[in-house]
């Protein structure tokens, strides 16, 4: 056998019987038929192709909560994505389900995540008339829009992940994981960044939450990790009382930072900066990118433009307006 044969064999004794089998034809099914890799299974060469793609290497210039901190330990989508893979591979493996499934779910999660984090996601999907969703702008980048319009050509199982990982079911249990891995990693990180931005006292956090989940965010973590694994495999989904403590908590940060004016101070610029950008390109839509004037020939100048902006950076998105719109002075 050659390697790849011999992890297909060994995950038939090491994972559960819930786990998605690298060797299931259903889940493993890609939209274009590839030859397999004598070392690799189809979900390691997914999680690969991911890593390597552009999209995720634009991750790093994606906002997370905060827009353009100052200090190199804010979290960016990159990092959160990094985390969520971190925290979803360990409670595939205390479960006994597919960790390379796991990681490469988390891994793509975010791709389509648009800049300015949930501000430009709720502008362009104002103004978009095909409207628009992160999560499924995720599915949309690993189908149709990475290596110029050909897509990754993930299995089925990846991209089913990939777009149930914020509200919906997935149809595997990997998948299931990653949604939860998602809410345990923005949560907690969010608490820690919004503590060093001193919009948020440690001491804030509501006591009773804190008495069962932890006092830190390492304790926290571990704590919704194990309830996870404890709650087992069949019914993915923390235990009962650690669910009723998640979701205060998660309510306590909603109220108190993801709507607090000191951390959304410059959401109005960025909204102003996609609604600019993107009747731009609608009214000069000959100025797209050549890959984007291929979109908008088989569908419409809406879908180009929204595809086109969705992936931009933060940093792309301003240099980008700051060229179109702000005077240049004479040298």
């Amino acid at each position: 056998m050659n390697v790849r044969e011999k992890i297909e064999s060994a995950e038939k004794y090491i994972l559960c019987e819930y786990a998605c089998k690298s060797t299931d034809a259903s889940a493993t099914k890609r939209e274009r038929e590839d030859e397999p890799c004598p070392y690799r299974t189809e979900f390691q060469r997914d999680r690969d192709r991911i890593l390597h793609c552009n999209s995720f290497r634009r991750l790093k210039r994606k906002t997370q909560v905060f827009l353009s901190p100052v200090g190199d330990h804010y979290r960016t989508r990159l990092t959160h994505t990094l985390e969520v893979a971190q925290i979803a591979r360990t409670m595939a493996r205390g479960m006994g389900l597919n960790e390379d499934l796991t990681e490469a779910i988390a891994l793509g999660h975010d791709l389509g995540h648009s800049p300015f984090g949930h501000c430009g996601e709720k502008v362009l999907n104002e103004i978009c008339p095909h409207g628009f969703r992160h999560y499924l702008q995720s599915v949309r980048v690993v189908e149709c829009l990475e290596k110029k319009g050909k897509g990754l050509n993930l299995t089925h199982a990846v991209r089913d992940g990939i777009k149930c990982h914020t509200n919906m079911t997935a149809e595997t249990k990997e998948g299931n994981i990653v949604r939860l891995a998602d809410t345990i990693a923005y949560i907690n990180h969010d608490i820690e960044d919004s503590i060093r931005a001193g919009i948020l006292h440690g001491d804030e956090l509501p006591k009773d939450c804190v008495e069962i989940l932890g006092d830190t965010k390492t304790k926290r973590i571990t704590c919704l990790i194990a309830s996870v694994i404890g709650h087992g495999c069949e019914n993915i989904d923390f235990e009962p009382e650690i669910r009723t403590a998640h979701d205060k908590l998660r309510k306590f940060m909603f109220e108190r930072v993801y709507t607090n004016p000191a951390a959304k101070q410059e959401e109005a610029k960025a909204e102003r900066l996609v609604r600019k950008l993107y009747a731009y390109f609608i009214e000069n839509s000959r100025l797209l990118p050549e890959e984007y004037r291929s979109i908008m020939e088989a569908s419409d100048a809406d879908r180009a433009v929204c595809d086109y902006i969705s992936g931009m950076s933060d940093g792309y998105a301003v240099d980008l307006y700051t060229e179109l719109f702000v005077p240049k002075f004479w040298k």
